[in-house]
């Protein structure tokens, strides 16, 4: 484990991780996910004004698609303006695949679905041989907000040389606000959160067979409103050991008392951070959409 303590945020989402997180996204604090889908439900013309060209097929692509639940707005008013495209989802879960590939030409009838499931730019590197079309990319909730903004930087940069001039890409970003606003997403009443993030322990002791006190370690999120980085922690309530089973034997972890463990950041934007940062990674803004809080931001940026 790394110093200072970090757990990858992408091992959350086992079973348990991925209901919990449903559960989350429809809390009454985490505004997030209400934000986007408004702006999917509310904005899917001006949305898909931005994206097509007459008479030009087009691959729309989605990293990490989920269940779909806000592009498939866009997905239907593409097909009822008979647009030609293809929907392309990429997820590292073969079941979500699955289960796109099957439903959403149930509920979307002449849809045309072709899902690719692996990591992101391996998928996009398949999805750039299929067809010479139009790629559009859709990278939405707060998927690229999970990354430092360094990180979040090089993501852009590496998402560019897959990509071709006059693709585009629509990117949900979330907006600094109040800061407790902010701070109670991510603390939520219910202790959803908390759960979420303790989840991880449970699921590193069923699946490396450790042997974490879950119950003495406590869920702590701070944020920094001059930043804009929402941080997320578990903190060791006591001086403990923690014992991994791994490839080459059992590995001994040791805690302070008090000692954290960093689980995952949440990074708030300006509107002028979030236009330099595109400029920085080749793309030119072409546009942005909001929720009527001007909460959240749906920006749509082509190649340079």
């Amino acid at each position: 484990m790394s110093s200072p303590k970090h757990l990858p945020s992408k091992y959350f989402y086992d079973t348990a991780g991925d209901r919990l997180f449903q559960e989350i996204m429809h809390s009454e604090e985490y505004y997030p996910f209400e934000c986007e889908l408004e702006i999917f439900k509310e904005s899917t013309g001006p949305l898909a004004d931005f994206i097509t060209r007459p008479e030009e097929p087009l691959d729309l692509i989605e990293l990490g698609a989920g269940d779909c639940t806000k592009s498939s707005h866009l997905l239907k008013y593409l097909v009822r303006a008979h647009t030609n495209f293809t929907y392309i989802p990429i997820d590292i879960s073969a079941g979500i695949i699955r289960y796109l590939e099957r439903e959403l030409p149930a509920g979307i009838p002449a849809i045309r679905v072709m899902g690719l499931h692996g990591e992101y730019f391996e998928m996009l590197e398949k999805a750039a041989a299929l067809s010479n079309h139009r790629k559009v990319v859709m990278f939405l909730g707060s998927n690229l907000g999970n990354m430092l903004p360094d990180q979040a930087l090089n993501f852009c940069c590496d998402l560019r040389r897959y990509l071709r001039p006059r693709d585009r890409a629509i990117i949900g970003l979330d907006l600094k606000k109040n800061p407790a606003t902010v701070l109670a997403a991510y603390n939520d009443k219910a202790g959803l959160t908390r759960k979420f993030n303790l989840n991880l322990l449970h699921r590193i002791n069923r699946e490396l067979h450790a042997n974490f006190d879950v119950d003495q370690f406590q869920h702590f999120p701070v944020y920094d409103p001059d930043t804009g980085s929402c941080k997320s922690y578990l903190i060791s309530l006591k001086k403990q050991e923690v014992a991994l089973i791994t490839p080459g034997g059992t590995r001994i972890i040791h805690f302070a008392e008090n000692e954290e463990i960093f689980m995952e950041i949440s990074q708030k934007y300006t509107v002028d951070q979030i236009n330099s940062l595109a400029r920085h990674a080749g793309f030119t803004p072409r546009g942005m959409l909001q929720d009527k809080k001007k909460w959240f931001v749906d920006v749509i940026w082509e190649v340079n």
